[in-house]
């Protein structure tokens, strides 16, 4: 029996033992049994955010919908998408390998990973597990392969391991006591509550601000304008009417002696006080996801912060990575190898090491006074065809090593 077809049993069977569950509990695999239901995209304010957060603290039965609804909400931010979308993306990107005791290189079985389909959503799921709280994914059969269902967070209870097909009623399966826990359903836990929550109300103040800056513009952007008229006067009060609705496509009209026509005078504000608050909360989001505010302060930024904040920021995906590895060797290997996606044996899951090009340049060109570098490996590193120079006059070296040494005293006789 090959492995594809050992692959289709296991599945069948995991299939076959998931319609058998326990009395008055729905059948067939977690992601399929899962009732859609319309998200409310009503208006969130602080209150919201704490009845919600109150209601994941319930010692009896914690529930997390209306959080997780609230995450969906404020992941609509277009700032704070990047910034998660920034540092996710460096790990996502990241080359990996699967090596043996000794740290060698299994190329045969880390081909076969980086093969699967759904390997880079795994990684994703383990790193929204920090954002979010937690993940729970589902192993499903997808023809010849294996494809990976995400399961909605709002119908998850991290704390009792509960699932709820339908969160508008108490009948749930509790996961982790299901015989397919670990193999075909597995669980990616970090707080339960998640990096999000703090970023809640810096976004909903920011929404607010936004959205009363978008009320200003819309009232004082033009200055009012008003006729005075005798509005007793049907006649009168019509032709003023018409004149005022022309006015956007004739500026230039012509008014009764006992006619006033005025422009109101503006508010004194330019809406600083909105632009305050949305750029504070900007700062307090990319404070809490990069770590640093990178890139936004185009008045009072500089090459050295910009440095500093990306080095922050390198530290908090190396963070990451090894996040990943740890669930990748403790959950995901040992799930493929009994899926038989993986063959047995001593493997562990890392991410390559990637050299720095400008480093490298640099360590290269410091070295060439003294050392020889060798040619073919010049080519393979950097792309550039060299060859040997041709041999130097004893004079003529020696004033090159005067040159590159300055005439140091201790590089000659």
């Amino acid at each position: 029996m090959n492995a594809m077809s050992s692959i289709k049993q296991k599945i069948a069977q995991y299939l076959l033992s998931a319609a058998g569950g326990k009395k008055n509990q729905p059948t067939g695999t977690l992601s399929s049994q899962v009732v859609r239901r319309a998200v409310s995209r009503a208006h969130r304010d602080i209150a919201d955010w704490k009845s919600a957060e109150q209601r994941t603290r319930s010692t009896d039965d914690p529930r997390y919908t209306s959080l997780q609804d609230l995450y969906l909400e404020i992941t609509n931010d277009a700032l704070l998408t990047s910034q998660i979308n920034n540092r996710v993306e460096q790990t996502v990107a990241a080359p990996f390998e699967l090596v043996d005791a000794a740290g060698t290189v299994n190329d045969e079985q880390t081909l076969k990973l980086r093969s699967l389909p759904c390997v880079t959503d795994i990684i994703r799921a383990i790193l929204e597990s920090e954002y979010y709280g937690y993940s729970l994914i589902e192993f499903i059969p997808d023809g010849e392969t294996i494809r990976m269902a995400n399961l909605p967070r709002r119908n998850i209870d991290p704390v009792f391991g509960r699932f709820f097909p339908d969160t508008t009623n108490d009948t749930h399966i509790k996961f982790r006591e299901m015989p397919e826990y670990g193999k075909y359903i597995l669980e990616f836990n970090d707080d339960q509550i998640g990096l999000l929550n703090k970023t809640v109300p810096h976004v909903l103040f920011k929404k607010f601000a936004q959205s009363c800056w978008s009320e200003l513009c819309e009232i004082y952007g033009i200055p009012p304008r008003y006729l005075k008229t005798n509005t007793s006067d049907p006649q009168m009060l019509a032709r003023g009417e018409q004149m005022m609705q022309d006015m956007g496509n004739a500026a230039a009209f012509v008014i009764d002696t006992n006619e006033e026509f005025s422009f109101a005078d503006g508010t004194s504000t330019n809406g600083d006080v909105y632009k305050s608050l949305i750029t504070l909360c900007n700062q307090e989001i990319s404070m809490l996801i990069s770590g640093a505010i990178i890139g936004q302060d185009t008045k009072n930024g500089n090459y050295s912060k910009e440095q500093s904040s990306q080095t922050i920021l390198e530290r908090l995906c190396d963070s990451d990575k090894r996040a990943v590895e740890t669930y990748m060797n403790s959950t995901v290997l040992p799930a493929l190898v009994q899926l038989g996606w993986l063959g047995a044996g001593d493997i562990r899951f890392r991410f390559a090491s990637v050299e720095d090009p400008d480093k490298l340049w640099t360590m290269v060109k410091e070295v060439l006074p003294y050392k020889d570098v060798d040619s073919k490996w010049l080519e393979e590193k950097f792309s550039i065809p060299v060859s040997d120079k041709a041999p130097m006059s004893d004079g003529l070296s020696a004033l090159m090593m005067q040159h590159l040494t300055g005439g140091d005293p201790r590089f000659f006789g």
